[in-house]
């Protein structure tokens, strides 16, 4: 390997087994042994690239092409299927803050544990320990268990030990938005410092303007294969354009996608109007019901002035109507209205929201509406009620022709259609 590189990565390619329905346990994989189908899906297409002693390198691309992975065998967490790198020097890596972290322990003991995995002595912990601790602003809590951390402060934790092992090669992956405004200022002036030191840094993020600022080149990785690489502005504009392109195609999809669902729905629309209608045809002519049906009658009750189901009433006695609806499509500028009618057709009253004033409304859900009576002041006799929900023009929705029957019984000989209080004075 070249004294000029820190890291040499040659032709380098990784699949993963996808499970379609993986079994697990042997009891599942005995009974079930189809489950186990899977794919081999490539990652890593056979990238090649070389990084420079004290050089920052930046990985962009969208989720799901290779950069994590990268990074992941940079670091040898995970090996590669073919092909060779080759890293010079102690190499630290941000991938997974606090992987080494056991949450019993406290703050202190762990930064021991975890420096430790980075490959430092006893004795070089010993020497960085202030130093991490100031770093981390943890302060009293250095020495409590890290089960009681916030995630804020583990992550500042682990990333005062990952930056203090002074390494020849750092590898990041997506993590410097830890702890607030000022931690984050803090971290990224570090790394500064640090490649001023002549640190080796390789990023992954999807902050471009910060990879901008930070490093010297950028490669551009697209379905596990290097796209374009070089100065970060001018990958990232390509890459951007590709994204913008990219994202102009869904839409372009989605828009054809819509119109072909809209036109299915208006087909399937205009049967279910067809259908409606004939229904609606059938319903008036049997129970002398009519309208648009976006919206119909369900429960109907008259109740007394106990709240009990009724059709007889004493004149002079409250009476309420209680009736229950169900949508099946928003009815706009709604408005609900009823109509008392004697056994012989002579309209005796009627009324609706607009009439009386209340303010405009849509139903677009399931519901109800109440109408009080307080005095029922009709002559005895037989009575019907008619129902209505109609759109504000007066067109009708669920007219309910004859809903509610009911019966008025009285012991005065009052006659005519209602009765008026009054009182009777004489000046005999």
């Amino acid at each position: 390997m070249d004294s000029e590189y820190a890291i040499e990565v040659n032709n380098i390619t990784k699949a993963f087994k996808v499970y379609y329905d993986k079994s697990n346990s042997l009891k599942e994989k005995m009974i079930f042994w189809r489950r186990n189908r899977h794919e081999n899906r490539e990652v890593i297409r056979g990238i090649s690239f070389k990084v420079k002693k004290g050089e920052s390198i930046g990985l962009v691309g969208k989720n799901g092409c290779g950069k994590s992975t990268t990074l992941k065998l940079l670091s040898r967490i995970i090996y590669p299927d073919s092909g060779s790198i080759k890293i010079n020097g102690r190499v630290s890596s941000l991938i997974e803050l606090g992987a080494g972290f056991h949450p019993d322990m406290s703050g202190r003991e762990n930064i021991y544990t975890n420096a430790s995995i980075f490959g430092l002595t006893k004795k070089e912990i010993d020497e960085r320990l202030d130093d991490i601790i100031e770093f981390s602003e943890l302060g009293d809590f250095i020495n409590e268990p890290v089960r009681t951390y916030s995630s804020g402060m583990y992550m500042r934790l682990a990333f005062s030990v990952a930056i203090n092992v002074d390494a020849d090669v750092l590898l990041i992956d997506e993590i410097l938005a830890v702890g607030d405004a000022n931690f984050q200022r803090k971290c990224y002036n570090k790394l500064r410092e640090i490649k001023g030191e002549g640190t080796t840094i390789v990023i992954v993020s999807h902050d471009l303007s910060s990879i901008e600022q930070f490093c010297d080149r950028s490669l551009w990785i697209k379905d596990g294969k290097i796209e374009k690489e070089g100065p970060p502005k001018e990958v990232h504009l390509a890459y951007l354009d590709y994204m913008n392109d990219a994202a102009i195609a869904r839409q372009k999809a989605e828009l054809e996608r819509k119109k072909h669902e809209q036109e299915e729905a208006a087909k399937r629309q205009a049967e279910e109007e067809r259908r409606r209608k004939e229904e609606e045809k059938r319903k008036a002519a049997a129970r002398l019901r009519y309208g648009s049906q976006d919206a119909m009658f369900t429960e109907i009750h008259l109740l007394d002035e106990k709240g009990q189901d009724s059709n007889s009433f004493t004149t002079g006695e409250p009476m309420t109507l209680n009736l229950h609806y169900t949508v099946k499509t928003k009815v706009t500028d709604c408005v609900f209205g009823f109509g008392i009618f004697r056994s012989d057709g002579l309209w005796v009253y009627g009324t609706n929201t607009r009439i009386d004033r209340l303010p405009n409304f849509d139903i677009e859900k399931d519901g109800s509406y109440t109408v009080k009576i307080d005095n029922l002041n009709l002559i005895p006799g037989s009575y019907w009620c008619d129902i209505t929900i109609e759109y504000g023009a007066g067109i009708p929705v669920d007219y309910y022709k004859k809903a509610l029957k009911f019966t008025v019984f009285s012991n005065t000989a009052d006659v005519g259609i209602a009765r008026f209080p009054h009182t009777w004075k004489l000046d005999i």
